[in-house]
C-alpha cells in the first residue's frame, strides 16, 4: 500500500514554475556624515556678548553698562522705572570708554546707523598716535571709534569722546520734559535750561561746543528746519577742565545763522557763520576760562 504523505507537482505545475535566481546581497550604502552645527548662543548676551567678551572681561564699567543697556526683558526697567534708569544709564556713560560704547551695539564714526562689523579688531588696546592722527578715530582702528550713536531706541543717545579720551560728552534724549535733548560732560549737566542741538564737537580736547536755540526775540529770527527748528542760533561752550559753561546768545546785530567758534591763546573767537570764520572775523573775542562767579 502506498501512503501519500505529501501532494505530488504535476507536470504542468513543473512547466510553469520560476527558475530560481540567485540573489546576491546589495552592498551597503555609506551615508553622508551629518555636518555638526554651529552652536547656539543661548544666553540673553547674544553673540555681541560674544564677540566683546575679550574686552568686557577686562573692563567693569563696560560691563555694568552693557547689562544695564542690554536690559534682557526689560526687567530693569520695570524695576526701577524710566526715570532712573535714563539717570543711571548716563551715569555709566559718563565713565564708560569708547570700547564700552561699541560693545553696546551702537552705530559709530565709521558708519552710524549700524553696530561695530570688526569687533576682533576694535576691541585691542589703541596704538599710540601722534600728529595729525590725533585728530578723530574711525574704525576699524584698535580702541574704537570716538563717537557714538544710538538709531534705533527713543534714548537717541550719541556719545563723544576727546582724541585722548579723557572726557566724554552725553547726549540724551528726553520726552519726559519740555526739553528734547540733554546733555552731560563727565557727568556734569551741562545748560539744562534751554533746547539744545543732539551733536556737537570737541575743541581742543577741552571745550565742547553745542549749538541751542537762539533768542525769539532777535529781529531775524524764524522758523527754520533741523532740531532747533530756528534760524538764529545760540552757542553753548563747556570746559570739561574747570567744569564751567558758557552760553553765548546773539544780540540784535549778530546774525548767528550758523556760529563758529576758535580758540586763541586764552581767548575764544566767535564766529557768525563758516564764511565769517574763514575770513576771520570775529563777532566777539571772549575769555576761554569764564569769570569766577
Amino acid at each position: 500500500m502506498n501512503w501519500r504523505w505529501g501532494r505530488k507537482s504535476s507536470r504542468a505545475e513543473a512547466e510553469e514554475a520560476p527558475p530560481q535566481v540567485e540573489v546576491q546581497a546589495e552592498e551597503p550604502v555609506e551615508q553622508p556624515v551629518a555636518q555638526q552645527a554651529e552652536p547656539v548662543i543661548t544666553h540673553p548676551w547674544g553673540e555681541r556678548g560674544e564677540q566683546w567678551k575679550p574686552w568686557l572681561q577686562r573692563s567693569q564699567a563696560g560691563v555694568d553698562l552693557f547689562v544695564w543697556w542690554t536690559d534682557p526683558g526689560n526687567h530693569i526697567r520695570s524695576l526701577v522705572g524710566e526715570a532712573r534708569y535714563c539717570e543711571h544709564l548716563v551715569e555709566l556713560l559718563s565713565r564708560a570708554s569708547p570700547r564700552d560704547c561699541a560693545a553696546l551695539g551702537l552705530g559709530c564714526t565709521r558708519r552710524t546707523d549700524r553696530s561695530c562689523r570688526e569687533p576682533e579688531t576694535c576691541r585691542l588696546d589703541p596704538v599710540e598716535r601722534t600728529g595729525a592722527e590725533l585728530r578723530g578715530r574711525t574704525g576699524p582702528i584698535p580702541g574704537a571709534c570716538d563717537s557714538f550713536w544710538d538709531c534705533w531706541t527713543p534714548y537717541e543717545l550719541n556719545v563723544d569722546f576727546t582724541d585722548d579720551e579723557r572726557h566724554r560728552a552725553v547726549h540724551l534724549r528726553d520726552d519726559t520734559g519740555d526739553l528734547s535733548v540733554r546733555l552731560w560732560v563727565d557727568g556734569v549737566p551741562v545748560a539744562q535750561d534751554i533746547m539744545l542741538e543732539r551733536t556737537g564737537h570737541w575743541l581742543d580736547d577741552r571745550f565742547y561746543v553745542v549749538e541751542a536755540e537762539g533768542p525769539e526775540d532777535h529781529p531775524e529770527q524764524r522758523l527754520a528746519f533741523g532740531q532747533l527748528a530756528c534760524h538764529i542760533i545760540s552757542l553753548v561752550v563747556h570746559d570739561a577742565e574747570r567744569a564751567a559753561t558758557q552760553v553765548f546768545v546773539p544780540g540784535p546785530q549778530e546774525i548767528w545763522t550758523d556760529p563758529r567758534v576758535r580758540r586763541d591763546g586764552d581767548t575764544l573767537r566767535l564766529y557768525a557763520d563758516l564764511a565769517a570764520a574763514e575770513a576771520d572775523r570775529p563777532d566777539r573775542v571772549v575769555p576761554a576760562a569764564p569769570p569766577s562767579p
